[in-house]
């Protein structure tokens, strides 16, 4: 610690979790791991359906094997850090890795909105052209989307994580999740920098706001496609296959929004935990299961790849 100063850069922070109730440890640890296994799981297994099943390889099912991927990374990166820290009686997580989790908790989180905002426009695609259609998603084009996906998450993340390396903690050091989370981080700096405060917290929100614009003129575009169809038969199969793409934006961004909003004005530990759990755990968990419900096509070659046809 530097002589004189009230701040300094850290050696290490303090996941505070969810609960100091030492019997109900064992309690969390179990529905986490579970949770966790279901995830990994579910996500792998609708990856493999797609690899298994020559019907499912069109742009559609790419960018969701895609999605299911960055899920699966998205949890991997604070499930078991929190696993392991409840096993060794331990809250402790140092400078290095702390700024590491962040960073690519940013590039997995932060991925799935630039992912829903492609499965977006390949549905627009898909329903108001589509003579067009596979001459425009062509499979160099879906790399190519997918590849600038990551550019931008990759390069966006490093930003963020540079400017808080610049930044100077305050000796309290307690963070009220159970991992190190951006706008959390923010609030513990001793640094006053109001450019870059606002770069921070401002950018994040940016890139989330420009993913659900493309999103939603992407469906303003097909609703207005749909409404042309004179079957209301034909008008109900063709939005059926946005079902399963609506009810994860949905999910995704409603629990995003109540996890910005419960840690912008809150500082109660337990409710930010709880809002962080619906946005990293549980919808990565749900997404499996949504497409597998409500997708025929996904179902069946589930049911192909379990059943060993």
């Amino acid at each position: 610690m530097e002589s004189g100063s009230n701040s300094t850069r850290i050696p290490k922070f303090l996941l505070l979790g969810f609960s100091e109730n030492p019997h109900l440890q064992f309690l969390i640890f179990a529905l986490f791991l579970s949770m966790y296994l279901v995830t990994v799981l579910g996500n792998l297994l609708i990856i493999m359906a797609i690899i298994s099943q020559s019907h499912l390889h069109t742009p559609m099912y790419f960018f969701l094997s895609n999605l299911s991927f960055v899920d699966i990374c998205f949890t991997s990166t604070t499930v078991p850090k929190m696993l392991v820290n409840i096993q060794t009686q331990s809250k402790d997580i140092t400078y290095k890795n702390c700024i590491t989790q962040m960073y690519f908790l940013m590039v997995f989180g932060k991925m799935d909105n630039l992912l829903l905002a492609v499965m977006a426009y390949d549905r627009y695609v898909a329903i108001c052209q589509p003579l067009h259609y596979t001459v425009i998603m062509n499979p160099q084009v879906c790399m190519l989307l997918v590849l600038l996906c990551w550019v931008v998450r990759v390069l966006h993340a490093l930003l963020q994580s540079l400017m808080v390396l610049q930044l100077s903690f305050c000796t309290d050091v307690e963070i009220p999740h159970f991992f190190c989370e951006l706008n959390q981080l923010a609030q513990l700096t001793c640094s006053n920098n109001f450019p870059r405060h606002l770069m921070i917290h401002l950018a994040p929100v940016l890139l989330a706001a420009t993913s659900l614009s493309a999103i939603l003129y992407s469906y303003f575009k097909i609703v207005s496609c749909i409404s042309a169809l004179s079957s209301v038969q034909k008008k109900y199969k063709t939005f059926s296959t946005c079902a399963s793409h609506l009810s994860i934006v949905s999910l995704f961004y409603s629990t995003g929004l109540g996890v910005y909003l419960s840690s912008a004005v809150t500082h109660s530990s337990h409710s930010a935990s709880r809002a962080s759990v619906m946005y990293t755990v549980v919808t990565p968990m749900l997404n499996p299961f949504i497409y597998s419900l409500r997708n025929k096509d996904v179902k069946r070659a589930l049911e192909r790849l379990l059943g060993g046809k």
